[in-house]
């Protein structure tokens, strides 16, 4: 009965998958689309207690060891459904306000998910192209939802173009690695490589195609317009889910196929993209004057952070990383939320920083709610991303990365500048012009509370559950 416990091990993608296919076709057979969104929150609501419970049960591969699931791929999966289903809830009413909600978005949606759910447990090269194309395809789509504006075509235009551009680093890649070891599993190739020109030059291809989804530097250059060009809440599960998604796949393949001296020594390469990241993605963000495109440079930024505690290679590191990414999660789909509520009103352009003027007074709740959110992006305490870039550094210094680590810390606190330049608009601007905000609804509020709620929780008190969850990790053989 392998074919059972292979089922079991990744039902709870088998449980989005399902209810993507189900919304498609009630969407085929019905006119509204509230069935359509309460089947999506009931299926990502059942796979995300399926993915809990599978965090504390055993660990092992599946589908002939092209998966693996229990521990760290556990907690991937929780990180991806939570961005997903928090994204899918506050989409609702912000897709309505600009007529864009269809029961084909959720399904793409659903699809994207179940690909980076894919991509959380893969075991083997062959699954990771396979679950990143399903993902990949689905962005696409969500990509170019505004397909009437400039932005919108642009946006969907550029990230199908480059992105198919880097699927092909990737497939050549995985090509090479394959040729020279005759294996596309990570723990065998790891065991039976021997460094030679064809494996470095299959590894640095495949490299390139991961960095490209995790919008590290030099490969990042579609994130600003493929950000600015999507709807806001899209925006934000794009940037959550899918960047949590790659990154978990970069880290299996870093401590099971790269761990070793026969792959090489990769560490360097981790470092200067690293490096490079940081200091690239926050020095354009400091110019911006369009809030999601300043957003879009602050993910690229994050997305070097994360890398240091790639860089460290340790389990520490690994676990940082893991940490990191549920605070990223919380707190910018939280920012992204607010920035969507605010252009619901379409009497001004709240992506540009000077409709921020005044703004705080208005609403007063989601003011305080969205400096909740910047502060925690910048890392400052008491909140969850404080805590997060803490695990990264200190893994980094642990590893005796001290200049890396210092780069970052550097790189962190000039992004105070452009989170607190928002602040400043909202609380010591005067408004240009008057205008109306519509009212949220019920459940987006209560999910913008919970998110902000998160933030602080778990920045005042990261030892319940989150130190134990970080040992948890910790502990764990990621190779």
């Amino acid at each position: 009965m392998d074919y059972l416990h292979d089922i079991q091990s990744f039902l709870p993608g088998i449980v989005v998958a399902v209810t993507g296919l189900a919304a498609i076709l009630i969407t085929a057979f019905k006119k509204g689309t509230a069935s359509v969104f309460y089947v999506s929150v009931s299926g990502l609501v059942i796979a995300l207690v399926l993915a809990i419970q599978s965090l504390f049960g055993d660990t092992g591969t599946a589908f002939s060891g092209m998966i693996v699931y229990g521990g760290p791929a556990a907690f991937g999966s929780v990180i991806v459904l939570l961005g997903s289903l928090l994204s899918v809830i506050l989409s609702r009413e912000y897709l309505q306000s600009f007529e864009l909600e269809t029961g084909e978005v959720y399904g793409m949606l659903l699809f994207a998910t179940t690909g980076m759910m894919g991509l959380a447990v893969s075991n083997d090269l062959i699954s990771l192209f396979v679950s990143l194309e399903t993902m990949s395809v689905c962005l696409y789509v969500i990509a170019g939802l505004w397909y009437y504006r400039k932005t919108g075509a642009e946006a969907a235009l550029k990230y199908f173009l480059l992105g198919a551009f880097s699927t092909g680093f990737l497939l050549y890649g995985i090509a090479l690695i394959y040729g020279a070891t005759g294996h596309t599993n990570l723990i065998e190739i790891a065991a039976s490589a021997q460094v030679s020109p064809l494996l470095l030059a299959g590894i640095a291809l495949l490299l390139v195609g991961i960095f490209f989804k995790i919008s590290a530097v030099p490969f990042h250059m579609w994130t600003p317009d493929v950000y600015q060009g999507t709807p806001t809440t899209l925006t934000g599960f794009m940037a959550t889910a899918s960047k949590s998604a790659a990154f978990i796949a970069l880290v299996f393949v870093l401590s099971r196929m790269l761990s070793g001296s026969e792959t090489g020594d990769w560490t360097q390469v981790i470092q200067v993209i690293a490096i490079l990241t940081m200091i690239v993605g926050n020095l354009i963000a400091l110019a911006q004057d369009n809030v999601k495109r300043m957003l879009a440079y602050s993910s690229i930024a994050h997305a070097g952070y994360l890398m240091v505690g790639l860089a460290a290679g340790t389990a520490a590191g690994y676990s940082g990383v893991f940490y990191y990414l549920f605070a990223y999660t919380v707190m910018n789909i939280g920012a992204f939320g607010v920035i969507a509520f605010y252009e619901r009103s379409k009497e001004m352009d709240f992506t540009e920083i000077d409709s921020y003027a005044g703004l705080g007074f208005k609403v007063p709740v989601m003011g305080v709610m969205l400096s909740i959110f910047l502060f925690s992006l910048a890392g400052i305490p008491p909140f969850v991303g404080f805590i997060g870039k803490y695990y990264v550094f200190a893994a980094a210094v642990q590893a005796d990365l001290i200049i890396l680590a210092i780069v970052g810390v550097l790189a962190s606190a000039a992004s105070v500048y452009y989170y607190l330049r928002v602040m400043v608009f909202m609380y010591f601007k005067e408004a240009h012009r008057e205008y109306t905000l519509k009212a949220p609804g019920t459940l987006f509020k209560l999910v913008l509370i919970l998110l902000a709620i998160l933030t602080i929780y778990y920045g005042i008190e990261p030892v319940l559950p989150a130190t134990g969850l970080f040992e948890l990790l910790s502990s764990f053989n990621y190779a």
